[in-house]
């Protein structure tokens, strides 16, 4: 297959500088797009082309896509918070559907053939507890999730009236750090659940909070199928692949393991990880969240050569705790240079 320069936009945050690595890894030319708002510039390698600016930037991105010929646009830029996005939900429908329309907007005019956008399961709302299958009804729960399917639908729509393929790639709830500690999770005031557990193991944090004792799972906290990031990486890159290989066909493509944890027992995961129990405290439901989201991943494995690595939770979590551990060491060194 020929390869065309991919432009990753929030190349600089968790899941986009995965896909940088996915993407070089497997010969894919690579630049970023990122506004540092929460990525970091360190993890993008120095020798990929790097902008910092704003994806609703009408003339910086046209300028990008011409500068170096993109052929595709893996779209991560946005924002992901569920709670913040009942608390404000304006910020959410301007960055993940009113920037990410003028970012298809520029994509449309200067004919960049494939479009993959980073999705969410959220889409599917208060679903049963059962794997969900891409067929299934769409009912978002929150302004996060429906600011994912309103950009869905914008995509869907522009696909049928100009010559651009893409791929909406619904995620269930992304976990751990690439194997090889090249990057990780690497944000401030994370609400991801094992991301908290490790700061909390390395005294980051004073505990971890656990939201909901009364939902109706197997042990009342709310089950999730957690993937690991360097597989989601990979199913970005098949995605591509795929989207080059049959340009008139458009692809929904859910992302997860079709299994799931509870709160409690992923907590349970990362006591036997680090060797010891991780203070927990008990609260209330948080505002938008929902019983149990789990994956139906037939459709990629059946349309992709995608296939699980990493999907063993004790992995996802011991990768993620060496990257916890990096990332700290990188931190105390920085603030060693800053007071020499």
């Amino acid at each position: 297959m020929t390869q065309f320069p991919v432009l990753v936009t929030g190349g600089a945050g968790y899941i986009g500088s995965h896909a940088v690595l996915a993407l070089r890894d497997r010969g894919w030319p690579v630049v970023v797009l990122d506004d540092l708002s929460t990525g970091f510039r360190w993890a993008v390698p120095d020798d990929v082309p790097f902008h910092h600016g704003d994806v609703a930037d009408g003339d910086l991105v046209k300028r990008i896509l011409a500068e170096h010929d993109i052929g595709a646009i893996m779209h991560f830029a946005g924002s992901i918070i569920v709670p913040e996005s009942v608390e404000n939900p304006l910020k959410y429908y301007d960055n993940n559907t009113g920037k990410s329309r003028a970012m298809i907007q520029s994509a449309v005019e200067a004919g960049v053939p494939h479009f993959i956008f980073s999705s969410t399961a959220s889409v599917y709302g208060e679903a049963e507890a059962k794997p969900l299958s891409e067929d299934d009804p769409i009912q978002p729960f929150n302004p996060y999730a429906m600011s994912k399917a309103m950009t869905e639908r914008v995509l869907a729509d522009m696909a049928k009236a100009h010559p651009m393929n893409y791929c909406v790639l619904r995620y269930f709830n992304v976990a751990g750090a690439d194997p090889q500690a090249r990057s990780g999770q690497s944000g401030v005031g994370s609400t991801h659940l094992i991301k908290v557990a490790l700061e909390a193991a390395l005294g980051k944090r004073s505990e971890v909070a656990v939201f909901g004792l009364d939902y109706p799972t197997r042990d009342g906290t709310g089950i999730r199928d957690y993937i690991h990031v360097s597989d989601l990486a990979a199913a970005h890159v098949h995605a591509l692949e795929a989207l080059a290989a049959q340009p008139e066909r458009n692809l929904t493509m859910n992302v997860g393991y079709a299994k799931g944890f509870s709160v409690l027992e992923v907590l349970d995961a990362v006591d036997r990880v680090v060797g010891k129990p991780v203070p927990r405290r008990m609260e209330g439901r948080r505002a938008g969240d929902v019983p149990a989201l789990l994956a139906d991943n037939t459709r990629l494995l059946a349309t992709t050569p995608w296939q699980p690595e990493h999907d063993d939770l004790e992995q996802i979590i011991a990768d993620a705790l060496r990257w916890e551990t990096k990332l700290q060491a990188m931190r105390e060194d920085e603030k060693a240079r800053e007071n020499a």
